[in-house]
């Protein structure tokens, strides 16, 4: 006969020998974390697998390897049916969290706005919501225990009211009470998309954290600050900012042959104009114009657009370094002179229609532009005057 040793789907479960050998080790009086390491697996599976698996018929708790197998088996056995079907009170519980009726503190309800009926898409794009008291599930699984706490009938997990909203074939929400939820999203993200890291371009080295202390007074010039200003259909232009001169140059940013709005190649090259190698390139080219002794660092946005930092420090030997996550303020002089370029530049216009002619342009008359914080000197002759120092400690060394 085949030896009885069932194969588990993968090695997240359990397989039957592990359970063989924990049983030995538990009958010799091993603990939990000692077990765990002798199978390899973590302490808290050996503890769950020695509470909810033991037999218990004899009148005392022991496990066995064949009746944990069993009651494994016996758990995994699918489909189930939800909770939220077989409880009422706990689906209409759910059910008032989510969809019911907002009311005043006296009590008296407010229908609010009057809304269309649920088309199967996303919530409506700027367009009124239910007014609906609008709990999420995991405000609704986390409370109920507090509102029955010696009921446990009256105890779900918020996935499993995720499930019951998304997975039809569960059978307990309706699947337009979507809309209840704060995103209002129709489908679910999938995992590996809610996992991914937002900003995986930024290396250790590259953090604010990292950058020279000289940064943070001004004294020393040629740090530079920089980011993107966004116009309409995915059109931009890139702005740097000197930190102790504030002199500004613009980016112009061209579209790739073959882009058109809204008919992009799924997965296809960023043809948008400020994808990270046409960035890098077009950055490189403008960051060649000061010199080296006025390039010393550049502090970036976390935008995806400076993914290719590492190789922009390599073809200009500029160090690139990013600020913190919601921290604009880390960027102030870039932020302050991005508000300034709106009047040339405001938000809902097509920015890919000035030629880079017309943006140079507009960098000269903002560097014409006399500062209070200069001294009323603009920032053009504030950096003419660091040139100035700059040739004549190079004629003095020469000499």
């Amino acid at each position: 006969m085949r030896p009885f040793d069932p194969q588990p789907h993968s090695g997240r479960y359990l397989s039957f020998s592990e359970r063989e050998e924990i049983a030995l080790l538990n009958a010799q009086g091993k603990g939990v974390r000692e077990i765990a390491r002798e199978v390899a697996r973590d302490p808290g599976t050996i503890s769950r697998e020695l509470r909810r698996n033991a037999a218990t018929r004899s009148g005392k708790r022991e496990y066995r390897a064949s009746v944990a197998q069993w009651k494994s088996d016996l758990a995994a056995h699918r489909p189930k049916t939800s909770r939220l079907v077989a409880n009422p009170r706990l689906h209409a519980y759910v059910q008032e969290r989510l969809s019911g009726q907002i009311s005043t503190p006296g009590g008296k309800a407010i229908s609010g706005p009057a809304t269309s009926g649920w088309t199967g898409r996303n919530k409506p794009h700027r367009k009124d919501r239910a007014w609906v008291q609008a709990w999420s599930p995991e405000q609704i699984a986390n409370r109920i225990k507090l509102d029955f706490p010696d009921d446990e009938s009256m105890r779900i997990s918020h996935e499993a009211i995720y499930q019951a909203l998304y997975i039809q074939g569960r059978g307990a929400l309706k699947r337009e009470l979507i809309l209840c939820l704060r995103t209002g999203r129709a489908l679910r993200a999938p995992r590996a998309r809610s996992r991914r890291k937002t900003w995986a371009h930024v290396s250790p080295e590259a953090l604010i954290s990292e950058r020279p202390a000289e940064v943070e007074d001004r004294a020393v010039p040629g740090h530079w600050e920089g980011d993107l200003i966004i116009g309409l259909e995915r059109s931009a232009i890139g702005t740097v900012v000197e930190r102790s001169t504030r002199f500004t140059m613009l980016v112009h940013l061209m579209r790739e042959k073959g882009y058109r709005h809204k008919h992009t190649v799924k997965n296809g090259p960023a043809l948008a104009g400020y994808g990270a190698i046409t960035m890098k390139n077009a950055l490189a080219s403008t960051m060649s114009t000061p010199p080296e002794q006025l390039a010393r660092s550049l502090t970036w946005d976390r935008g995806k657009e400076m993914s290719a930092h590492a190789q922009f420090k390599v073809e200009t030997g500029i160090p690139v370094f990013f600020a913190d996550p919601h921290s604009p303020w880390q960027r102030g002089t870039n932020e302050n002179t991005n508000g300034l370029l709106r009047q040339y530049f405001p938000k809902g216009t097509d920015l890919s229609r000035w030629s880079a002619e017309e943006v140079e342009a507009v960098a000269h008359a903002l560097n014409s532009r006399p500062r209070r914080t200069l001294g009323w000197k603009t920032p053009a002759e504030a950096l003419n005057e660091q040139l100035q120092l700059i040739q004549q400690a190079g004629v003095a060394t020469t000499a």
